[in-house]
């Protein structure tokens, strides 16, 4: 120990150890990320809800031109005393499925009188010109 500028001698201060910091020293160390894990679960769960986030909106954008796009369904009904028969189109609105079909027209039909015979096929409007002819006055008509 030699001395210094001012011609004092300094005093290397205590030690813990071989590789310890000094016993004094009250210095705020900073966080490891590796044991500070609290923030990173923070940061993963912010990510997660991020994703969760997107996933949903693409979901939506996916399902709408789905649900936007036209259905209609071909049907034949009936009509009692005296019996009269017609083959029809009209527009489903829902699901597009047979199912969802009879249940939708059979209840419109019923309204004017009519009752379904049977759903003959479920489609898109690019179906409709080649069924227009055939249809009449039934076409779109309920």
């Amino acid at each position: 120990m030699g001395p210094n500028a001012m011609g004092s001698t300094s005093v290397r201060p205590a030690k813990s150890g071989n590789i310890g910091g000094l016993l004094s020293d009250n210095r705020q160390v900073p966080a490891l990320w590796l044991l500070n894990i609290g923030g990173l679960l923070r940061i993963v769960g912010r990510m997660k809800q991020m994703l969760l986030s997107l996933a949903a909106a693409a979901a939506l954008l996916i399902a709408q031109p789905a649900a936007a796009a036209d259905c209609y369904a071909d049907y034949k009904a009936k009509q009692d005393s005296p019996l009269r028969l017609h083959y029809g189109v009209m527009q489903v609105n829902g699901a597009c499925t047979k199912q969802n079909a009879r249940a939708e027209l059979s209840a419109r039909l019923k309204q004017n009188g009519w009752t379904l015979l049977n759903v003959l096929s479920v489609f898109d409007g690019s179906g409709l010109q080649g069924r227009q002819a055939n249809a009449g006055q039934y076409f779109l008509g309920y």
